[in-house]
This record gives structure tokens, C-alpha cells and sequence, in this order.
């Protein structure tokens, strides 16, 4: 619903040109109601002014954005490109403006509440994404510096000094220019703070080099992802050299730990990483999935003083021990956001397991259990243990080997929990030819009779339109949830992909010309 005054803004916005003459007139505090009502207009000129001329002190885009009293639908989904480079130069002609009507207040500027999502609404139909967002600002930055040191500027603009909190998503192709921006800092006007990192492609010596220059004390966030080969040794030897005191979230790209080639030096190695992590009083966040970390779970999570509220130990070969220490662990009754897929729960560990979830059941409201081996025989036990889970948002559970009628029997309990918002559920077993195994290879995954997959999935959203759930999202994305960070660098990844095929089919034709 929209107030009268954001009717009102809408309708001063709509005719740019008229707008952006009238701004000198506007009083300071219209200036956030004509931004949002600019936003949901895409009026890029318009919104380049507003910027350039923002007569307050902070600009932060999350609240901007978000519901307010005079339009409660929330825009910070939107990352339209129009929007968000008007934005970004706005502010970079912040800074030389020389003409502005009010005096230069803007000491803060907070983008981190912009949210990546898979689906756009903006007529422009194009997006700007963490990275190339990333991108835009260092380019800005370094521009801007290069403008100040050639061009005879106002002293007074060197007296600007505003600090920018973005999330930062550094790889391979834009690795240079962010650098030059984070070394050049202290001398630009605009100053690039780093909340949280994502880190991919990149080489070890790089992501350590761009590490530091980052500022990691203010760092709440880190993600180390796919293709920076970190190992144990390595993480050890970040958290030796750096302080993270506001660190909340970690995230540890694939095969960091290998237990079964542990020596002697390895265990201890461990052992370090996990009073290291325990120095981290803010860590509440946990990402370790693809590493093998067979029997260590204790050793790495019980020095830590805070509880965890999300863990993700997806595919680390957890075996009782493990799964037992979870459920008796303090974390237990703290988790809120749980990822146990590729462990096959029923036949190892089903009562400790259970016992984990009833743990947690009070503030649980993500639950991922693919791969896991769930089938017809465990339906009953499964909605024995989630119906304590009353504030369950998400539950996925691709991969399991269910069939139609247990999918179904399953989907009319879901419509119970309250604040379920989204399953993503397996192609029924009974689609696929008979004597498929399980879990399914990438090969086989998509040789399924989708007609007959259609059928069930019109009949299991039937259940829930008849139980009043409409508010309920359920798909069966084959190949994993959409991931905003890797669809905007699927191009960069592929390239390296490309390139290490090409590497490893050289090396082996050397290796095999030699042998000849």
C-alpha cells in the first residue's frame, strides 16, 4: 500500500527533467522518499542527482530500500543495473560536485543490504551483481583519485572523506583493479570498507596479498570458495598472520581438511585451527562442506565459545562420533540453519540424528538433507522429527530415493508448518527407469519420465494450494539452488575450467610422449 506522500513522489519523479531542476527546493529529509519512489521507477538521472546532491549524513541502501510507512514492499531485491550505476556515479559526482546547493554532510554510505535473488523484477530486465558491483566501485575509485591528482579542484574536496561498507566479491578478472582501489585507500575520498569477502579463482598468493588490504578487523564475513586451493595448512597459517575479532560467518572452500592422509603434524595442525577459530567470540556461521573430517568434528568445533547458528558440514563423511557430538554439543540448541546432505543418516546414526533435531527444533528454520539415503520405510520417522520444527522456513531434500505416494504423504504434513516458505523435493524414484541407483551421477539425473514428473508435482502443489498454502514455494532444481554469486562469474569459471583441462590433457600428452 502506498501513502499519499509516496504517490505524490512518484508523481514529482516520473518527469526526470522537471525533477532533477527542482531538487534545490526539495526539503533534506524527501530526499530518502524520493530515492525509493526514483528506485521503483527506475529514473536513473533522477536517482544520479538525488545522490549527488544527498544532504544528510548517512546513506545506507538496505533501509532506503526496505518496507517503510509509506511503501511497505521491499526493493533491496532489486539489483537493477540502471538503478545501481546511477547510484554509484552519483557518488563519485558527489565528491567533485563543487555547485551542490547544500553543504557536504555524507559520511557514510552502506550497500551491503543489497540482496542477490534469482528472479528480477525491473523493466530493464539487467542486473548488477555482488561482482560487478564490486567492479564499478573500485573503478570509481581509482577514476575518481586519478580526476583529484590531474584536474584543479576545490580544496575542499580533499577534505571529503566518506567511508563505503560493500561486500566485496574479488576473482581472477577483477583482482587487479580492486587491488589498486584497497592500496589507495587512504588517499581517496571515497573509502572502500569491506564487511564481508567472497574470494574465488583466485591464487593462494593473491587471495593472502588482497587479504590484508582489506582491513580484516572489520571483516564479518568470509567466504573462500571453489577455485582457491586452500588446505589445512594454509588456513592455519591465515588465522596465524591475521586477526578477525568481528568474523561471523565462515565459509571454507572444498577439500580444505583430509583426515585419511593425516600424519601426527596434521592432528596438531587441526587442533590449532580450532583454538584459533575459538579466539573468534563472533563466529556463528560455519561452512565446511566437501572436506573429510572423519571423527574430527570435536576437535575443531569444541574450543569455539559461541554457539553456532548455522553449520554446513555437507558431504565431510561424518561418521557417530561426530553426529553424536552435535547432538550433545551447546550448539545444538542455537542451530537455526542445518546442512547434513551426503550422509546416509538412516542406516548410521538415525536416533542421534533425531536427537539432534529435537535439540535444535525450537529455532530451527533452514533444514538440507540431500543425498541422504531418506526413503519410503523413513517418511513417518522424518515427520515424527520435524513437527516440533515449527518455525521451519526451508526444508531440501533433493536426492533421496521417495517415492510419489510417500512425496505426497510427506507434502500434507509440510502444509502443517506454520512458517514453511520453500521445499525443494526429489524427482520421485518411481519417474526414473527401474534399477536407477543411488545418488544419482550427473549422467543419469536428468533420464527421468517428465511427463510422469509433472503429474506428481501438479498433484503435490494441489496439496498444498488445498490446505490454504499457497505461500509455499516447492521446485526440484536438479543441479542445486540457484547461487547469485555463481551465475554472475559462470563465464570466468568456465574459462578456468577450460584452461585446466587444457593443462591436465597437455601434461598427460607430455607425460605419454616420454614414455614412447
Amino acid at each position: 500500500m502506498k501513502s499519499l506522500r509516496f504517490i505524490s513522489a512518484e508523481a514529482f519523479v516520473s518527469n526526470a527533467e522537471f525533477a532533477r531542476k527542482s531538487l534545490g527546493a526539495v526539503a533534506h529529509d524527501l530526499f530518502p522518499l524520493l530515492f525509493k519512489a526514483s528506485y521503483l521507477l527506475e529514473q536513473g538521472e533522477v536517482i544520479h542527482d538525488l545522490v549527488e546532491n544527498w544532504p544528510l549524513f548517512d546513506f545506507n541502501m538496505g533501509k532506503l530500500l526496505g518496507a517503510t510507512l509509506d511503501y511497505e514492499e521491499d526493493l533491496s531485491h532489486r539489483t537493477c543495473s540502471v538503478c545501481l550505476e546511477s547510484c554509484l556515479t552519483g557518488l563519485r559526482d558527489y565528491v567533485l560536485n563543487q555547485s551542490s546547493p547544500y553543504m557536504k554532510k555524507l559520511k557514510v554510505v552502506d550497500l551491503t543490504g543489497i540482496k542477490d535473488v534469482e528472479v528480477q523484477f525491473c523493466k530493464c530486465k539487467k542486473t548488477m551483481g555482488r561482482w560487478a558491483r564490486t567492479q564499478l566501485l573500485s573503478k570509481l575509485c581509482s577514476d575518481l583519485l586519478v580526476y583529484l591528482q590531474q584536474a584543479q579542484c576545490n580544496p575542499g574536496t580533499f577534505e571529503v572523506s566518506i567511508n563505503v561498507l560493500i561486500d566485496l566479491f574479488v576473482t581472477e578478472w577483477n583482482y587487479e583493479l580492486v587491488v589498486q582501489a584497497l592500496l589507495k585507500k587512504c588517499s581517496c575520498p571515497l573509502k572502500i570498507c569491506c564487511v564481508a569477502f567472497r574470494s574465488d579463482n583466485l591464487t593462494l598468493q593473491k587471495f593472502f596479498y588482497i587479504i590484508k588490504l582489506t582491513d580484516p578487523s572489520l571483516l564479518r564475513k568470509l567466504e573462500i570458495v571453489h577455485n582457491v586451493h586452500l588446505e589445512m595448512e594454509h588456513l592455519e597459517m591465515l588465522f596465524n598472520c591475521i586477526h578477525f575479532p568481528l568474523l561471523m560467518s565462515l565459509t571454507l572452500p572444498a577439500r580444505t581438511f583430509n583426515v585419511r592422509r593425516f600424519t601426527a603434524m596434521d592432528e596438531q595442525t587441526l587442533t590449532n585451527i580450532g583454538k584459533k577459530m575459538g579466539e573468534m567470540t563472533q563466529l556463528t556461521e560455519l561452512s565446511m562442506s566437501f572436506s573429510i573430517l572423519t571423527g574430527r568434528i570435536q576437535k575443531l568445533l569444541s574450543p569455539l565459545k559461541t554457539p553456532l547458528k548455522m553449520l554446513d558440514v555437507s558431504n565431510c563423511s561424518l561418521n557417530h562420533a561426530d553426529m553424536a557430538f552435535l547432538a550433545n554439543s551447546f550448539h545444538a540448541n542455537h542451530l537455526e540453519a542445518l546442512d547434513l546432505s551426503g550422509h546416509d543418516i538412516p542406516e548410521l546414526y538415525p536416533s542421534t540424528f533425531f536427537k539432534l533435531l529435537s535439540h535444535c527444533s525450537s529455532v530451527l528454520r533452514s533444514l538440507t538433507l540431500e543425498d541422504c539415503n531418506i526413503q519410503d520405510t523413513h517418511v513417518n520417522m522424518l515427520i515424527l522429527g520435524l513437527s516440533p520444527c515449527q518455525k521451519l522456513q526451508e526444508f531440501k531434500f533433493i536426492g533421496n530415493p521417495l517415492s510419489s505416494q510417500a512425496l505426497k504423504h510427506l507434502f500434507t504434513f509440510l502444509c502443517e508448518l506454520p512458517m514453511l516458505k520453500n521445499v525443494e523435493f526429489p524427482v520421485p524414484r518411481d519417474c526414473y527407469p527401474i534399477g536407477i541407483t543411488y545418488p544419482i551421477d550427473d549422467a543419469s539425473v536428468c533420464t527421468f519420465d517428465h511427463q510422469k514428473y509433472e503429474r506428481v508435482a501438479e498433484e503435490l502443489n494441489f496439496i498444498l494450494l488445498q490446505a490454504n498454502r499457497d505461500d509455499v514455494k516447492a521446485s526440484t532444481p536438479l543441479f542445486g539452488s540457484y547461487d547469485a554469486a555463481v551465475q554472475e562469474t559462470n563465464n570466468e569459471l568456465g574459462a578456468y575450467l577450460i584452461k585446466s583441462f587444457k593443462e591436465t590433457l597437455e601434461k598427460f600428452t607430455s607425460s605419454f610422449n616420454k614414455m614412447s
